[in-house]
């Protein structure tokens, strides 16, 4: 299959490069000369411009920073532009109500469209093993699909246009709150006096049991290894997680919902990233308690 894939950053380069593994042609696009050449380098054939790109695709993944972007990139560069019938899938992290947009807009010019954001950091996207949450028609999903199990482990539909980005920041605003609750109570136990590898032994295995201590446990040395054990890089981002949360409180308050704990989360990490960690894993929040 060809796809043309716009947005060659830390998500990006890694998931153009497993689209080539399995076996499809992919005409790479970013506004970076690095992401161009390391794409080269993985075998993509690269573009200056997003247009030519998406010349004579049967489909077109993009991976871009905000909502802005994506509704410029798809009304400028995308719809008219690749061709009528093509499916479209945007991965970027944005705001429900931009998502619904495009997916209309683009769907009036004939095209199949899904907002299809990712779970799963860097090291997913370079291995191959992201999760999709996917927000569109059944039909639509049915073309995505094929191409998004190309770059990750599951793909689910979780509904309607828009679905995938309300799946997305509800569920990132949960790890938030859970990687806050791990750290508070991993530092308190370690202040008390306990061990922290007997208390991770305890909980990981008891009723605290939750994703954010036993597959990404925020202290270094202690349960299974995570970006922690290296100085906190790479992982997901402090920036990306406060985008996300600044997301989930728009959101929020659009629908008039209660989020006590979503909103003290978005609080801690816009006071932790304000402090000069945006570019430290999430998980570096366990520094706050110190």
């Amino acid at each position: 299959m060809k796809i043309a894939f716009i947005g060659l950053g830390n998500m990006g380069g890694g998931m153009a490069a497993n689209l080539v593994k399995n076996g499809h042609e992919v005409r790479a696009f970013d506004l970076s000369e690095d992401a161009l050449a390391k794409a080269k380098s993985n075998g993509c054939e690269t573009f200056t411009d997003a247009k030519e790109a998406v010349q004579g695709v049967d489909a077109v993944v993009s991976m871009l920073p905000n909502g802005g972007i994506v509704k410029s990139v798809y009304s400028d560069s995308v719809i008219g532009q690749a061709p009528e019938g093509a499916a479209l899938l945007d991965c970027s992290t944005i705001d429900v109500a931009t998502a619904k947009e495009v997916t209309e807009m683009a769907t009036a010019k004939g095209y199949k469209m899904v907002d299809a954001p990712v779970s799963g950091g860097i090291a997913a996207a370079d291995g191959g093993t992201l999760t999709f949450m996917v927000g569109g028609t059944e039909e639509a999903f049915a073309a995505a699909k094929p191409i998004l199990e190309s770059m990750g482990k599951a793909v689910i539909h979780a509904g309607d246009a828009g679905a995938g980005q309300t799946a997305k920041i509800c569920n990132n605003m949960l790890l938030a709150i859970s990687m806050i609750g791990v750290s508070e109570a991993m530092q308190m136990a370690q202040k008390l006096g306990l061990d922290p590898q007997k208390f991770y032994e305890i909980s990981s295995q008891s009723s605290g049991y939750c994703w954010s201590l036993n597959a990404y446990t925020p202290l270094p040395g202690v349960g299974v290894e995570s970006p922690a054990d290296k100085g906190y890089q790479g992982g997901f981002a402090t920036a990306l997680m406060l985008k996300d949360l600044r997301l989930a409180m728009a959101a929020a308050e659009e629908v008039d919902a209660g989020v006590p704990l979503g909103s003290r989360a978005a609080s801690l990490y816009e006071d932790f990233a304000g402090a000069g960690n945006e570019g430290l894993d999430f998980s570096a929040i366990i520094k706050t308690y110190k």
